[in-house]
């Protein structure tokens, strides 16, 4: 059997939503300091490389992975690192079962489509997860709008809880306020989940047979962890640009970075940055970025899989009753 069937057919819609959200919250509960870290790299406009980009400069400027983390460690202390983890967690309960759902059912859709014009597992894949990731993204994006400010906070609170944020977004940015970036979002998410997903289900059977040993324990966790690093790394300049764009409005010069410029739209935030900071300020963060998408990803797969097998053992177990 293919991978593709293998990850599609395994139980109902109900489970796969089930599965996919445990397989959000588990992941997202590990990775938490790490995107902090990242959100904060991506942020900042400024860079040690450069003495006079710091001149005059209201905020910290952090200098690496291991720089940032002793720097919010130093400066906020350890809850500093889970800055804006409710609404990450709200973020990864809904988008895990979005996703798997969605992916589950496109998959199935482009199965019904008759020969000769039946896809290639391969491109079936592809666009399964690209679909599923755009939907999950539009409709969770909000929540990531939240992580992103929440995180964004230095020891000054910028908002004083999630339910005020809101409230200040509705009032003084209006419904649009909670979509800044949105389209940065799903022209990164697209190709991202359609070549994480094509990768995953391409490598999932191939390591399986592998006579080698598995790094992280099993040919699942391995082939979520080279996948998401190929897929993370091909399209990290919008992930930035998303984040850039997140931070726009009345409160852009009260969060840790006192200096984000003003953007507008996707196309020029990317001009802006390539033209101010360079290809570095494109991929600032990135190896954070990667050190967090192999935890995350193989613990997001390895936990869908075994949550999956568990729910069906049940289901199993109940109907023997």
């Amino acid at each position: 059997m293919s991978g593709v069937a293998q990850l599609k057919d395994e139980g109902s819609q109900r489970q796969v939503v089930a599965a996919g959200a445990i397989a959000g919250l588990v992941s997202r509960f590990v990775i938490a300091p790490l995107d902090v870290i990242k959100i904060r790299l991506q942020l900042q406009i400024h860079s040690l490389s450069d003495p006079l980009s710091v001149r005059d400069v209201k905020g910290p400027v952090y200098k690496g992975t291991l720089g940032t983390l002793k720097h919010i460690l130093r400066e906020e202390g350890l809850t500093g690192l889970w800055k804006g983890n409710i609404p990450a967690e709200a973020l990864y309960l809904t988008y895990g079962s979005i996703q798997f759902s969605a992916y589950t059912y496109s998959s199935h859709l482009l199965d019904t489509v008759p020969q000769p014009y039946k896809l290639p597992n391969s491109v079936n894949s592809f666009i399964s997860g690209a679909a599923a990731g755009a939907c999950a993204t539009t409709a969770t994006y909000p929540l990531d709008l939240l992580r992103t400010r929440f995180a964004a906070q230095g020891r000054e609170r910028v908002y004083a809880s999630i339910l005020a944020s809101i409230r200040h977004i509705a009032k003084h940015e209006g419904p649009s306020g909670f979509f800044r970036g949105l389209g940065a979002g799903v022209s990164q998410i697209v190709p991202y989940m359609g070549l994480f997903f094509a990768s995953y289900e391409g490598l999932k059977p191939v390591l399986a047979s592998s006579p080698i040993p598995m790094p992280f324990g099993t040919s699942d966790a391995a082939a979520g962890v080279i996948a998401s690093v190929l897929s993370k790394t091909a399209v990290y300049p919008l992930d930035t640009t998303r984040k850039r764009l997140q931070v726009q409005g009345p409160m852009r010069s009260r969060y840790v970075h006192r200096n984000i410029p003003m953007y507008k739209g996707a196309i020029g935030t990317i001009a802006h940055i390539w033209k101010n900071e360079g290809k570095r300020g494109m991929y600032r963060g990135l190896t954070v970025s990667l050190i967090k998408a192999a935890p995350a990803s193989a613990v997001t797969m390895w936990t869908y899989e075994r949550a999956m097998a568990v729910l069906l053992a049940m289901e199993k177990t109940l109907k023997e009753d």
